[in-house]
């Protein structure tokens, strides 16, 4: 389900439904309430000349009546401004999301509620996700929600590795960029809460953010399967790894749970018209508050 072509829909509706209450309903409404309270004082002059109170409250109560806003109205017109301002802020500002799987283990769990900047890289048009101004652009160790190359209705979130132009290889499990290895420190034993299956923790430097990730040393260094026919002839594999050459307006991303992540390595590369935003922090998650906060 395309959720900001819905909420783009119910934007557009309310705010057509708004524009006619001010220019149309309203006015009608009120000019039917003037009549009445003008019949009713005609009929009851004497008693509203002498400011009798019960007669002046039922003129008023007959007037209000007629200006009450009808349900239709409550429910459409009545709710373009917070769905207006919803719109907005999701389109433009943050947008939030839900982590459903564990790729991104330990740095993110499954039912993390995230915040997702929308405007570190670039302005883009709601629905359409075409940028029109230029902020930015996604750095080495930057955590990103993008549309899924192979199914672009689909949101995935990974870690970028490569900008373009950089050359990405992954060898025996550890990352060279441009020839230089990013170091790597073993932290120890990890369980997985989810699987419950002990893998190896370690920290790692990319750019200049230094984030967890974890290793399943059950596994071969080379891919689980092979890669998706788009890759084409972007990367080269081997018994033990693989090097990618990431080409212009494209980036190359990982899951930090290195054996258990579908990226980067199997389909390509994701294109800079199908970012979503930067993935800035946890907002919640209701089996375990206490990871709300930032994101490494």
């Amino acid at each position: 389900m395309n959720f900001a072509l819905i909420l783009f829909l119910l934007t557009v509706f309310t705010g057509i439904m708004y524009v006619l209450e001010k220019v149309r309903f309203l006015p009608e409404r009120r000019r039917q309430a003037d009549a009445a309270a003008r019949e009713f004082e005609s009929s009851n002059r004497e008693a509203i000349d002498r400011g009798e109170k019960a007669v002046i409250d039922a003129r008023n109560a007959i007037y209000a009546k007629a200006m009450k806003e009808p349900w239709w109205l409550d429910y459409t017109a009545g709710l373009f401004p917070v769905i207006a301002v919803v719109f907005l802020l999701r389109s433009f500002l943050f947008e939030p999301f839900r982590i459903p799987s564990g790729s991104m283990l330990p740095t993110l769990y499954i039912g993390d509620f995230i915040l997702v900047n929308k405007y570190d890289y670039g302005i883009r048009l709601p629905v359409i996700n075409t940028k029109i101004i230029n902020v930015g652009q996604p750095e080495r160790g930057d955590v990103v929600v993008f549309r899924y190359p192979m199914d672009e209705s689909m949101d995935y979130i990974k870690r970028v590795i490569g900008v373009p132009g950089d050359t990405v290889e992954y060898v025996n499990k550890q990352i060279r960029i441009n020839g230089k290895t990013v170091e790597q420190k073993l932290v120890g034993d990890w369980v997985d809460p989810f699987s419950m299956v002990t893998l190896s923790r370690r920290t790692e430097t990319i750019g200049e953010v230094v984030h967890d990730i974890a290793v399943d040393n059950r596994m071969g260094p080379g891919l689980r399967g092979r890669p998706y026919d788009r890759v084409g002839n972007g990367c080269t594999y081997y018994e033990n790894g693989f090097r990618c050459r990431v080409p212009e307006g494209q980036y190359f991303v990982m899951g930090d749970n290195r054996d258990n992540s579908e990226d980067s390595r199997y389909w390509g590369f994701v294109e800079d018209r199908q970012l979503v935003g930067k993935a800035v922090a946890i907002w919640a998650n209701f089996s375990e508050m206490s990871r709300v906060g930032g994101i490494d």
